[in-house]
């Protein structure tokens, strides 16, 4: 191997770029333009609160639209800023183009994104330096939508209280985000979910002290999978070719990030390049498909942004070896519960849940596993607490399991191996999660 392969910022925008173009491409062949029209209005104009799936709001073709247009927006806003491309950038602009199929689109991020920017002029930083906080904190982008669009109110009270709400949540995302990212010590990668979520159950909280009770949303499709797994399908094996194009080692590359923890921030393509990092973000969707199949799970627009997350995420921390232990942890906490395996709740658990993958992948898959069938449960209560309007659930639930639990791991191991509890990561994933350090997510 001749060590990893480096291309330009700009180069890996087109990379991702390309892919919501696919995404384009496909909705308009699947609905025609005037149907995906229709639709983008009906996704722009309805609450999306989880879970509202936009498949079964304005259609599959409309949906893969909204998401492939939201993703070419934020790729311009990355490239117009200077912001440093890295695998976090990565995690961040695939999981824009899985969560626009299921609750981001193209009215709802913004407010929030300029709430990040004012806070970026108030401390003398620029954009560039918190741009993943800010696409990775439209997680609340639903508030906007539940203001605008559940009351009897006139737009004249609306609009301002939208704006302001979503102006003073990007406001605060970064130093909380710092802050909170101590409490689970990058053991789960979803550390804006896990920010987003508290952030939403103080803002739900306040708002249903003045009466405004957000109503539960669930729209849920299925009989897709005959469109979308030849579709997704596709996906992966290009990214495993466009890999091997830029890599012919890439493989090479794929088994030394076997071999880390994803503790964040581990940040793959400063550790192993481009080529490497693309074969493992299809493997590892390769791995959440088989999953989804296997159990029996519809493939829709909440389920196909799960396995974007990992995909995304591929370039930050999870690999197919460290996702795999709490996928059956899940599993097998549904084996115990009434729901199945297959269920929206428990399948979302299963692919979001892989946030958790750090701590498989440091402390060995066994305790993968516990944490999987610990988040099984966490994930199915803490939704209530912020009324849907968190998309990121997953990461609130999981932040609270790695924040628990990974001290007591610790402790164990302390007790009885204490030769093999590392404090940290060394060698080349040192090195890597310093490169990520400023882009932590």
């Amino acid at each position: 191997m001749t060590g990893p392969t480096r291309i330009s910022d700009r180069g890996i925008l087109l990379i991702v770029a390309g892919y919501a173009l696919a995404f384009i491409a496909f909705g308009l062949a699947v609905d025609g333009p005037m149907e995906v029209a229709r639709g983008l209005v009906e996704i722009l104009t309805t609450r999306d609160a989880l879970i509202t799936d936009y498949f079964g709001i304005g259609g599959i073709g409309a949906a893969c639209v909204n998401a492939g247009l939201l993703t070419l927006l934020a790729c311009l806003v990355y490239e117009r800023c200077g912001a440093a491309i890295t695998g976090a950038s990565v995690a961040c602009l695939f999981l824009v183009l899985g969560f626009a199929l299921f609750g981001k689109n193209l009215l709802n991020v913004w407010p929030i994104i300029v709430g990040v920017w004012l806070y970026s002029r108030f401390q003398g930083q620029s954009f560039a330096s918190n741009i993943n906080t800010a696409f990775f904190g439209v997680a609340l982008a639903p508030i906007v939508s539940e203001i605008l669009l559940s009351t009897s109110l006139s737009p004249v009270f609306t609009v301002p209280l939208a704006l302001a709400t979503a102006l003073v949540i990007g406001f605060v995302l970064v130093p909380a985000a710092a802050q909170l990212f101590k409490a689970h010590m990058g053991f789960c990668l979803y550390n804006m979910g896990f920010t987003a979520g508290l952030i939403g159950v103080l803002v739900v909280a306040m708002y249903k002290a003045y009466g405004f009770v957000p109503e539960p949303v669930f729209v849920w499709t299925t009989g897709n999978n005959r469109l979308l797994v030849p579709f997704l399908g596709v996906i992966l094996l290009s990214l495993i070719a466009l890999g091997l194009w830029f890599d012919r080692d890439a493989l090479a590359g794929v088994r030394q990030l076997l071999r880390v923890s994803g503790q964040a921030p581990t940040d793959f393509i400063a550790m192993v390049g481009i080529g490497a990092t693309l074969v493992n973000m299809a493997l590892a969707g390769a791995v959440g498909m088989a999953y989804v199949v296997v159990v029996g799970g519809d493939l829709n627009g909440p389920v196909v942004g799960a396995l974007l997350s990992i995909v995304g995420f591929a370039a930050f921390g999870k690999n197919p070896l460290n996702i795999l232990p709490v996928m059956l942890g899940v599993l097998l906490a549904s084996l115990g519960k009434a729901d199945s395996a297959a269920d929206a709740t428990l399948l979302l658990a299963a692919l979001f849940g892989t946030t958790l993958a750090p701590i498989a992948g440091r402390f060995g898959w066994h305790w993968g596993i516990v944490a999987g069938f610990i988040h099984a449960s966490a994930v199915q209560t803490v939704g209530q607490l912020h009324a849907g309007l968190n998309l990121y659930n997953n990461g609130l639930a999981a932040g609270i399991v790695a924040s628990v639990l990974v001290p007591v791991i610790i402790a164990i191991q302390s007790r009885t191996q204490p030769q093999r509890v590392p404090p940290g990561p060394s060698g080349p994933e040192s090195a890597a999660m310093d490169a990520a350090a400023r882009n932590r997510v």
